[in-house]
């Protein structure tokens, strides 16, 4: 029997379809490109046809596709998925099916729309809401779910999905072989972003035979580092339609993904880390809920280039929350690759001279600012206590110092651990503990942020400080993961879901408190790049990939998965360096938002104006990096590390009235590369580069580049 059509929406360019299947009861969810909505082909129902089931002693063919639900959940007392998938997954478990809809209504509040499906399972009184929110003008979504317990007994859960997307693709009549892409963004440390697509034949997703086999593909992560080794992100895109479906995780803990095929159409699905996965489970009394983490989704008939600019787009509305000085995009400079984890008051203010009447508005005071002669940075932090050696006069004298140089003051914590070394490590009634010892990693512990004394700690030592010395940028970093959790009557993984909850909100305790405060997300680099962290911070630091080589293809990896508004990019200057290392460190940062760092007190004239010529382009072309569709063109070879080749990454304003193309050459660059311009009338505004170069030219709509050597670099301003 054909699925129904329960509703329709159109949003955008994009159809919403919520499909309801009248034998099971099951209602799924179709996103589709409204353009593309002629294409859809009616699916077969069942494997009849195939000389293998055919000529088999079954009397009737299996299905060829089962309806996806909204939502998966498990129970602890629902029989368990079978077709092999235990361990593998906890999707698809036979109670889902008890799940029926009560009802679906539209709600309107405050520019936002959403529609809300109820599920119920009759028999137990348990129920599951499904939300799908949009604003105007966005062209990707917003989805939540939630369990309610209103039964009358304790119940506990070992999954429940975010999201669920079912039915890829509906473009074709069967299995579609050869023409489904899986696209996901592999991290490490100081190695972030890099994309790999597979066929689903190559993750060995092609459907069993007969369907008797359910096969998964789980990835994610483990601890409250969620960029570590996966970013939370995966697209499907099926090359034959020209259509690509793409999901985000909106979550600083322990997630996962799942593309999940059984049948003929594959499933993106995605939410916490599951028992089998992460430890995880949740009690609910009568009449208790659980939200999951929200995803956002989107479709694009295009290709993950175009996906990524709708889902990276949902993020500007909660960037747009932060302080009003940030809407220009201003440049900061950061003195750790200057003292490196020591500074102090004579340092500072040398840099802060330095700095005066230049275009950098904040200096931040990074790391070690507490140390003692017995602690090092990274293990006297936990007590905050200004080292009376590095600033005899206190740390608000300091701050107080760069705010007469017309620059604002910032400030480094790493709030949520303590350092061995510092009196709090002993205060072990106030950390985190897994099997009723505290949570050590190296030289590290973590504070139990529902605590309420742990918190007030930290209200007084962090926000009192910035507030009573007048910071008014603050660096949050984070250099542990809390692993598999911490001790919870529902287990580890409930351990770490409540810890990363507190975590949110005092983040949200610091803006309520000092709204004025530019808040810098920073995890050993970029361990927390997904979209939770990014709305409650200002920035992040994109990579602790400080004086590498590899920045610029770092940076512009990142363009897919973030805003370049909010991605924080170094230039570490030093006095050694050539001028083509310069303007090779200085470009990478209009892929982002634009840090300095390094020795500029010692900077000869000559370099310092390649510096501040730099950073006045910078000014001129923020608003293209604030709010504009990116584009990567490279030739790359397969190390980071050693990069061989070319990279040029075009970034084109929304009116397309201006575009800004950020370019670098690796080892064995070619001496001219060409790159495609948009429709148009361009011309070169202006370029920054080395001081005798082959100028930059635009000709049978493209734009010619040379490079003058290996490992250099330029910029080039186009209007039109």
């Amino acid at each position: 029997m054909p699925l129904l059509v329960l509703s329709t929406w159109t949003v955008a360019d994009t159809t919403v379809r919520y499909l309801h299947d009248p034998a099971t009861g099951a209602i799924t969810l179709q996103l589709v490109p409204t353009a593309k909505l002629g294409e859809l082909v009616e699916r077969r129902a069942t494997l009849a046809g195939e000389f293998y089931i055919d000529s088999g002693p079954e009397p009737s063919a299996p299905p060829a596709s089962v309806p996806d639900p909204l939502v998966h959940v498990k129970r602890i007392g629902d029989s368990y998925p079978g077709a092999f998938a235990q361990g593998h997954t906890l999707r698809s478990a036979p109670a889902n099916a008890a799940f029926r809809i009560e009802r679906q209504e539209h709600r309107f509040v405050a520019g936002r729309h959403s529609v809300l499906t109820r599920l119920l399972d009759r028999a137990t009184g348990h129920r599951l809401e499904h939300r799908l929110s949009w604003h105007e003008g966005d062209a990707a979504f917003v989805i939540e779910s939630s369990f309610i317990n209103d039964g009358a007994t304790p119940v506990t859960l070992e999954l429940l999905t975010s999201f669920s997307l079912g039915g890829l693709t509906p473009f074709a009549r069967a299995d579609a072989p050869g023409r489904m892409r899986i696209h996901r963004f592999r991290s490490a440390w100081s190695a972030e972003g890099r994309l790999e697509t597979r066929t689903l034949e190559e993750l060995h997703l092609e459907r069993s035979w007969s369907g008797a086999g359910l096969f998964s593909e789980r990835f994610g992560q483990v601890g409250t580092m969620p960029v570590r080794r996966w970013f939370p992100f995966v697209a499907l895109e099926d090359t034959g339609a020209g259509v690509t479906w793409a999901a985000q995780l909106c979550w600083a803990g322990s997630w996962q993904l799942e593309v999940t095929r059984q049948n003929d159409d594959a499933c993106l699905s995605g939410g916490l880390a599951d028992r089998e996965f992460g430890h995880w489970t949740k009690t609910l009394a009568p009449g208790e809920r659980l939200d999951a983490p929200a995803a956002h989704l989107a479709v694009a008939a295009g290709d993950l280039d175009a996906a990524c600019d709708r889902l990276t787009a949902l993020q500007h509305r909660a960037a747009d929350t932060h302080p009003a000085r940030e809407h220009s995009l201003p440049i900061i400079f950061n003195e750790w690759c200057t003292t490196w984890g020591d500074p102090s008051h004579s340092k500072v203010t040398a840099l802060a001279d330095r700095l005066q009447g230049s275009p950098a508005s904040t200096l931040v005071i990074d790391a070690g600012w507490y140390k003692t002669e017995t602690s090092d940075w990274g293990r006297g932090h936990g007590d905050w206590i200004p080292s009376p050696k590095l600033f005899p006069q206190g740390i608000e004298a300091t701050a107080a110092a760069i705010r007469e140089r017309g620059l604002i003051p910032g400030l480094w914590f790493e709030m949520e651990t303590v350092g061995d070394t510092s009196t709090a490590f002993s205060l072990t009634d106030h950390l985190l503990k897994r099997d009723g010892l505290p949570v050590t990693v190296r030289h590290r512990r973590f504070w139990d942020l529902n605590d309420p004394w742990a918190f007030s700690y930290l209200e007084k030592n962090v926000i009192d400080r910035l507030e009573r010395c007048g910071f008014e940028y603050l660096k949050i970093d984070y250099n542990e993961t809390l692993g598999l959790g911490a001790d919870h009557p529902d287990g580890l993984g409930e351990g770490l879901r409540r810890q990363v909850l507190a975590t949110y909100r005092f983040l949200d305790r610091l803006r309520e408190r000092l709204p004025g405060l530019v808040i810098e997300n920073c995890a050993s680099g970029g361990h927390r790049l997904e979209p939770s962290m990014l709305a409650r911070t200002a920035m992040a630091s994109f990579s602790d990939a400080h004086e590498l080589v590899e920045i610029p293809v770092i940076a512009a990896n990142l363009h897919r998965l973030m805003l370049p508004r909010q991605s924080q990019i170094w230039a570490v200057l030093k006095p050694t360096d050539t001028e083509r290392r310069l303007i090779y460190s200085l470009a990478a940062t209009f892929l982002g938002r634009m840090c300095l760092s390094g020795d500029v007190a010692a900077l000869s004239p000559v370099q310092w104006q390649i510096a501040l010529d730099a950073q006045a382009l910078y000014g001129r072309v923020a608003p293209v990096i604030k709010h504009g569709i990116s584009r990567l063109h490279r030739e790359l070879g397969a190390s980071w590390r050693h990069p061989h080749g070319w990279q040029a990454l075009m970034r084109t304003s929304v009116n397309l009235r201006e575009a800004l193309v950020v370019v670098h050459g690796f080892a064995s660059a070619p001496a001219i590369v060409t790159i495609p311009l948009p429709p148009g009338n361009w011309r070169i505004a202006e370029e920054f580069t080395e001081t005798h170069p082959v100028a930059s030219q635009i000709k049978d709509h493209s734009l010619h580049l040379s490079f003058p050597g290996d490992f250099s670099a330029r910029i080039v301003h186009l209007k039109q």
